[in-house]
């Protein structure tokens, strides 16, 4: 797509370095100069593939922080080449998919105009996003890196969701590029990006201006217990839980709140409450087992009877981690730090929350048409529980930064609740609000606003409501 000096390798190389950063450092100021990058390179599968191997493995480098695996049974020198090879499986999956992209671009009609075929390109992109982020793979797409750092033009994913924010950062990449490529032609490319993106960030603004009005609130106290994952299963840590449980709800029992909120596998199989707990609702993140089969589920421990009763259960699964592939029991064995799990029901509304609610449990953030349809299904809020550890805190910011996007796509507020972090209220307009500060134990208290309008997107990417709740 037009003649450059500096050579494609370095193009791509430049540009995969930027896309990886991005989501860490600039958001769309460092994606944009790097999808123009890439578009330099769009008809050249191999370097295409280059850019995209270098943004996953920059961008998802947090993935190392899984060795060493010896506490899940993975023998020491097995350990760092596991880790290693996830990491890599992950970024070679991603070129693998932009080859495809490139091999495609190179096919498409030249009798096509040109804005065309971007178009159709873009288009194709954003799409591949949205079908990943529901992937059993934990993917940073281009809409995802709009946060924190461009909370306006996130607002414009009241409309078009993720998918729009890609759409909009792939053509103003195409715009860039024009500029170099013809300078001469700058005013028909520099005025058409620059009307874009002032449009853009406009109807943002305007869009998180009108957040859908509260109708009420819900006071909310949140557990975060910092319990390092690799010493979880530990005879002392097990038998320290219940009294930390205790103690974490007897700090909130005197500021009248509805219920506890407790972090994803905050608590193992068949666990109950002690009974000289205070008579405070618990909401917490646990196992149960289904029909034979174990599963991560969001539980609620109610008083006077303290027996959980399911909510949502996790319905995308970590692969390796929670869930194994169909391989022979030698080569699996030991890999999974939960003995393998069985996947939920995909609808994230939780059963028998008032006022009502939707979950994501851990990367389940990453999907956001779930959540905006359970916000068009009814939900009210959202909430979000994670256990992040044994991540380095590049993960929690790109955690973070998909919770902010969920609240804005789906116009509520989203309480966020992690073992190690991030424990955070989202307001419906995109706003963070720290509760805890990230890998020290402790309790707060928040207030979560609940509304009932839904966004544009969420009525119109909804199905019909669906009944399914936990079996």
């Amino acid at each position: 797509m037009g003649n450059h000096q500096l050579h494609p390798g370095w193009r791509a190389l430049l540009g995969g370095v930027l896309a990886g950063v991005a989501p860490s450092l600039g958001g769309p100021l460092l994606m944009v100069p790097a999808l123009a990058l890439l578009w330099s390179v769009a008809e050249r599968p191999r370097w295409s593939a280059f850019w995209a191997l270098l943004a996953v493995l920059i961008s998802h480098g947090w993935l190392l922080a899984l060795h060493p695996l010896t506490w899940m049974g993975v023998p020491t020198a097995l350990s760092l080449p596991v880790a290693l090879s996830l990491w890599l499986a992950c970024g070679i999956l991603a070129a693998l998919l932009v080859a495809g992209w490139s091999v495609l671009a190179g096919r498409l009609p030249r009798r096509w105009p040109r804005p065309v075929r971007l178009m159709l390109l873009a288009g194709l992109w954003a799409l591949a996003e949205l079908v990943l982020s529901g992937a059993p793979l934990f993917w940073i797409g281009v809409g995802g890196t709009t946060l924190p750092w461009d909370r306006p033009l996130a607002g414009v994913a009241r409309w078009f969701g993720s998918g729009g924010l890609t759409l909009l950062q792939l053509w103003w990449g195409c715009c860039l590029l024009a500029l170099f490529e013809q300078p001469a032609a700058w005013r028909r490319w520099g005025l058409l990006g620059l009307a874009s993106v002032l449009l853009a960030h406009g109807l943002g603004s305007l869009l998180l201006w009108a957040t859908p009005p509260s109708v009420g609130s819900v006071a909310m106290g949140v557990w975060q217990p910092a319990v390092p994952t690799r010493e979880k299963f530990e005879l002392e840590r097990q038998q320290a839980l219940p009294m930390a449980l205790v103690d974490a709800m007897r700090q909130l029992e005197k500021n009248d709140v509805v219920a506890v909120v407790a972090p994803e596998g905050a608590l193992p199989a068949n666990f109950l409450v002690p009974p000289e707990a205070p008579d405070i609702p618990l909401i917490s993140g646990g196992f149960r087992w289904v029909r034979g089969q174990q599963r991560s589920s969001l539980l609620l421990y109610e008083p006077p009877d303290r027996f959980p009763v399911p909510l949502a259960d996790k319905h995308r699964l970590v692969p390796i981690g929670e869930w194994m592939p169909p391989l022979p029991a030698g080569l699996t064995a030991g890999l999974s730090a939960v003995g393998g799990l069985a996947p939920g029901p995909a609808p994230r509304t939780m059963a028998v929350v008032e006022p009502p609610a939707a979950v994501a449990i851990c990367y389940e953030i990453a999907d956001g048409l779930a959540l905006a349809r359970a916000a068009a299904n009814g939900a009210t809020w959202l909430l979000a529980i994670a256990n992040l550890d044994p991540y380095p805190r590049q993960l929690q910011k790109q955690f973070l930064a998909l919770a902010q996007l969920r609240a804005i796509e789906s116009g509520r507020d989203l309480l966020s609740v992690g073992n190690t972090g991030p424990s955070a209220l989202i307001s419906a307009d995109g706003r963070v609000e720290w509760l805890l500060p990230p890998e020290a134990p402790g309790v707060a208290q928040t207030v979560i606003q609940v509304r009932k309008r839904a966004t544009a997107y969420s009525r119109w990417i909804s199905p019909p409501p669906s009944t399914t709740s936990p079996s």
